[in-house]
């Protein structure tokens, strides 16, 4: 009762009524002296008129108490260049109208705090992205430009092998510009949300293995050894056979990347409740607590050592993500400093990716 501003407001004006009633009733009894009649018309006006400011008074104070304080409330959120939420001590829904606009826009504000402090992350991280592509661009073409400068300026002095190996240097920087422009082409679809998935039934174990032993000549010359443990009684899924099969790679190329010669890059596959679960370990430098929180993120890299000049562009992990949550399934990291890093995947069985 009485929640809503009109219904206070009537209960005011009926207040007023009844006792500006209740004194007629008293005046009426000394009506019938006709010397007083006058005076008390006289008085019950003037108490009348009076008793009526006074109630408007209150009923203005009680109306304009509440939205000073949100005005005040406004303009400190306007000072703050948007950048402190309002607090309004209210009733909120609980309460009248003017409640609940001061619990709306309160809302608002810390919306507005949210959407301004999210917005300006993403323009560092464009930024940021910026820088790196520019660098993982520039380094490959400054490549490719001075060994083909090199052959057009010393063609007749260099022999017939020496040319063979300036243009495979050169085609091998090709092919690291081609993938990495593939992978914010894909990257920039996927968060788009512009590449649909072609789901299928396939076991996701033959799969693994297959993608295993395209890694076997690249694992022996980097001097690791890359195991498997693949349950061949992992039941089939329904998803993209060619995404999942870039998750795959995506984990194990980051494997390997970060391992030393020597060291083990390790694939799982078996059953999960519900799905299956995919498994990818090192024994690399592993991952710092502070930074397993960034690393899905676009363009995040971090340094753990990796050898020589892999022209990582640092996407790979990103992409891996979005395939996974485009899927429905998940994906989580375990690692610590000089413990090597585990990447855990789970995939539900029959869930065709939306």
């Amino acid at each position: 009762m009485f929640r809503t501003l009109y219904s206070r407001l009537a209960a005011v004006l009926m207040g007023v009524f009844v006792a500006v009633g209740g004194l007629m009733i008293v005046a009426t009894q000394t009506m019938l002296e006709r010397d007083r009649l006058l005076v008390l018309a006289t008085d019950l006006v003037i108490g009348a008129v009076a008793f009526s400011l006074l109630a408007a008074l209150v009923v203005f104070h009680f109306l304009t108490r509440r939205l000073r304080t949100l005005a005040e409330a406004v303009d400190a959120f306007r000072t703050s260049g948007f950048a402190q939420p309002v607090r309004i001590d209210e009733p909120g829904a609980a309460g009248d109208e003017i409640d609940r606009l001061a619990c709306a826009f309160a809302e608002i504000s810390e919306r507005i705090v949210d959407q301004l402090d999210a917005l300006a992350k993403v323009d560092a991280h464009r930024r940021e992205l910026l820088a790196n592509v520019s660098h993982d661009l520039r380094t490959p073409l400054a490549s490719m430009q001075g060994y083909l400068e090199t052959l057009l300026l010393q063609e007749d002095k260099l022999t017939q092998d020496e040319r063979r190996s300036y243009l495979l240097i050169a085609a091998r920087h090709c092919e690291r510009l081609g993938l990495l422009v593939r992978d914010l082409f894909d990257l920039t679809r996927l968060e788009a949300h512009e590449i649909r998935a072609r789901p299928e039934a396939f076991s996701i174990a033959e799969l693994a293995q297959d993608v295993a032993q395209k890694f076997e000549l690249r694992a022996a010359h980097a001097r690791q050894q890359l195991v498997t443990d693949i349950d061949a009684a992992t039941p089939a899924i329904v998803a993209d056979i060619g995404m999942i099969e870039r998750v795959l790679e995506n984990l194990i190329e980051n494997a390997m990347r970060y391992t030393p010669p020597g060291g083990t890059v390790a694939l799982g596959v078996g059953p999960d409740p519900g799905g299956v679960i995919v498994t990818v370990s090192d024994t690399g430098q592993g991952i710092a607590a502070e930074e397993l929180a960034s690393i899905f993120d676009r363009y995040y890299r971090i340094d753990r050592g990796e050898r020589g000049d892999t022209g990582n562009a640092g996407l790979g992990l990103a992409i891996t993500r979005r395939i996974v949550e485009l899927h429905g399934g998940t994906i989580a990291v375990e690692s610590g400093a000089g413990s090597g890093t585990r990447f855990v995947v789970t995939l539900p069985l029959g869930r065709a990716a939306q």
